[in-house]
């Protein structure tokens, strides 16, 4: 099992609207990200800096490096896209973070 942790950045003001569109995931995306391997995915808020913390735990036979290409998954950043901060494509601005410190 993999586990990795990367940070994105909601727009101010749409902290209740986030976590509406979340608590309502559409059922065709959340089986994609469990086809690709991913499962115990969490997002934490930072209210003071609209700062996201994702965390998700992946497979070791995972997919999830092909997960941008479905249409699905487009859909959803497309979706996201008026709330976050974003690339030009409307994939989430990320940046990955580096464990230094883990305990089972």
């Amino acid at each position: 099992m993999q586990k990795i942790a990367f940070l994105m950045k909601l727009k101010p003001g749409f902290e209740e609207e986030y976590k509406k569109r979340h608590d309502e995931i559409w059922p065709e995306l959340s089986a994609a990200l469990t086809e690709a391997g991913v499962s115990d995915y969490s997002i934490y808020l930072d209210r003071a800096t609209g700062v996201l913390f994702a965390v998700q735990k992946r497979t070791e036979n995972h997919t999830a490096d092909g997960l941008p290409q479905l249409p699905i998954v487009k859909k959803w950043w497309a979706y996201m896209a008026d709330i976050m901060d974003t690339n030009a494509d409307n994939s989430p601005v990320s940046t990955s973070l580096e464990c230094v410190f883990h305990m089972d």
